[in-house]
């Protein structure tokens, strides 16, 4: 196989109760969550660069179950992971793993859980 720019392409993380998602990851990440019917489902798409980024959503629909046992996404956290980590609580998620040092040159790494029961992390290099 030939070597890749990304591993990942596109995410979606599961929202049995997508207007509750909605605000949290608003919340969090501080903007307004665009909203869209895809089909059979309803999809909030976090920002990124369209023209040269990775992006992600959450998803309300058939087969799209919260876990907290599944594939771990780690969304990016900015400059400083601790700016969206410090809304997590109040937003209505959960801390589970603190701002951790992976080394200096990889930065920094958070896990919460969101109000769904997902478990995702934080990165960012400072």
């Amino acid at each position: 196989m030939e070597m890749l720019t990304n591993a990942v392409s596109w995410f979606e993380i599961p929202a049995a109760d997508f207007e509750r998602a909605r605000i949290f990851y608003s919340r969090i990440f501080d903007y307004e969550m665009p909203v869209h019917q895809m089909g059979p489902n309803l999809m909030g798409f976090l920002l990124f660069d369209q023209a040269s980024g990775i992006g992600g959503a959450i998803v309300n629909g058939e087969g799209y179950v919260p876990s907290r046992e599944g594939a771990l996404v780690y969304l990016n956290g900015g400059s400083d992971l601790l700016t969206v980590l410090d809304r997590v609580d109040e937003a209505g998620g959960q801390i589970l793993v603190g701002k951790t040092l992976i080394s200096p040159t990889l930065g920094y790494v958070a896990i919460f859980m969101d109000c769904e029961g997902n478990r995702i992390a934080l990165h960012s290099h400072g």
